[in-house]
Order: C-alpha cells, then sequence, then structure tokens
C-alpha cells in the first residue's frame, strides 16, 4: 500500500501568526513535527504543503520535502487535495494529514491509523484518532475538541462542548480528537467537492463534514497524547514535555 504523509502549514494565523517557524528548543515547529513523522513505520513518502516561501526554505533546509499548493485554498483539505493532485496519487493510495501544530506526535500513533486500513479493507475510506482525557481542565475547553463513537468505533459525533453529557454523573472517560487523518485519495477528492455542512459550519469542524453527508469515519484510540501549539504558551508546554522526556 502506498501511503504518503502531508503536513499540511500555512504562515498565516489570527492567533499566532508564523506559527510553524516557531522555534522549539532551537528548531523550528514544523521540523519537530516532520521528524516525528519520519520515524513511523509503513510510509511511503513525507512532504510539507505549504503555500509560503518561509516555510519551504525552511523545510528544505532541513533536509524534507515540500509541495507548493495554491494560496486561495479554503481549508486543510482543499490543501491536501491540491497536494496529491501534484503528486499524481492513485485512487487506493492512502493519504495521512498530520496538523503541523503537533511537534509532539507519537510515531505509533500514526502507524495505528495505517493499520485500521490494513486490518479492514474496503470497509472505509476515513479514519482518525482519539485519546482518553485525562487533563480535566480539557473537557470544557473548546480549544479540545470532543468525540463519541459507537460500538464498532465509527465516530458518531465530533463537538467543542463535553460530549457525551452525563446527567447524573461525572464518572465516564470523555475522549478528545487528536488531528491526525488518515484517508484514500479518492475520499480526498470527495470530500473536497461536498458542500460547507451546517453543523461544520456551526462547530468550525471539518470533519462533520463527512457526517453529515453520511461518510463512516473509523476511529482509533491512541495511548499517546498530543500537544496542539495554538499559542505561544503552548510552545513553553512542548519545551516542558521534551525536557521531561
Amino acid at each position: 500500500m502506498n501511503v504518503t504523509l502531508l503536513i499540511p502549514a500555512r504562515y498565516g494565523s489570527s492567533r499566532f501568526p508564523g506559527k510553524p517557524l516557531a522555534p522549539i528548543n532551537g528548531k523550528p515547529m514544523i521540523q519537530h513535527v516532520y521528524e516525528r513523522a519520519s520515524l513511523a513505520k509503513g510510509l511511503t513518502n513525507i512532504y510539507v504543503a505549504t503555500d509560503d516561501e518561509r516555510i519551504k526554505s525552511a523545510v528544505e533546509g532541513f533536509g524534507g520535502k515540500v509541495v507548493m499548493t495554491s494560496p486561495d485554498a479554503a481549508s486543510g483539505t482543499d490543501r491536501i487535495n491540491d497536494a496529491i493532485t501534484q503528486l499524481g496519487l492513485k485512487d487506493d493510495d492512502l493519504v495521512i494529514n498530520l496538523q503541523g501544530d503537533q511537534p509532539l506526535i507519537d510515531p505509533t500513533s500514526i502507524e495505528q491509523v495505517i493499520s485500521l486500513f490494513e486490518r479492514h479493507p474496503g470497509e472505509f475510506e476515513m479514519a482518525t484518532l482519539g485519546f482518553e482525557i485525562v487533563n480535566k481542565a480539557e473537557l470544557d475547553d473548546p480549544m479540545h475538541v470532543k468525540m463519541v463513537f459507537d460500538n464498532n468505533n465509527y465516530a458518531l459525533y465530533f463537538s467543542r462542548a463535553r460530549i457525551p453529557f452525563g446527567r447524573d454523573t461525572q464518572d465516564y472517560p470523555v475522549y478528545k480528537h487528536l488531528g491526525v487523518y488518515a484517508y484514500t485519495r479518492r475520499f480526498v477528492q470527495t470530500f473536497a467537492a461536498l458542500p460547507l455542512g451546517r453543523l461544520e459550519d456551526l462547530e468550525k469542524l471539518e470533519q462533520l463534514r463527512a457526517l453529515e453527508y453520511g461518510h463512516r469515519i473509523k476511529i482509533a484510540i491512541s495511548a499517546f497524547d498530543s500537544i496542539e501549539v495554538d499559542t505561544p504558551e503552548d510552545i513553553r508546554k512542548c519545551e516542558q514535555r521534551l525536557a521531561v522526556d
């Protein structure tokens, strides 16, 4: 199975401009993401997908590969679709979309989503990761997206609110979504052609578009959390974690 991992990265960010190039222990964040991803088994290629020459220069500076995408890409999936079109991937090739703000992603988490497609061929065309929340402060933090799934580990819903809501108890597991997606090249094209979903627009969560239009998303539960960098304070959290590791 041909497996291409893409790391979408854009320079502009309303909360943290230039985020991919923010230094973590002396290396740009995008380099940490790239190097972590390169440790995962089963990958054919890794590329950073960007429309910014500064990011391109930084990635090529540490020996990484880049595919330049259109600055008009409306979403991360549109950037991924642009990249894989340029790369000439085949319909059944597997695409891993690793968000460029996850410098501490565990490589085995990437391997988990790949293995879902190996163990369940043809049953679904999109998969992602979850992690059981251990930090209670994350339960009601809208920056940490929560998720619920059925008995076969297919997603039922994603939300910035706490789901499920325990009416009579608070003693139950709550899972958050980790920003790693896997899908066939064919499904990326299908997804990118779908209109904006109503729930997607309300929650500002792109993965809801797939559910709204009747597509299934398989879930793998990771044993490893991954800090998503949204603010400069998150950079300090990453450096603290790396100091412990």
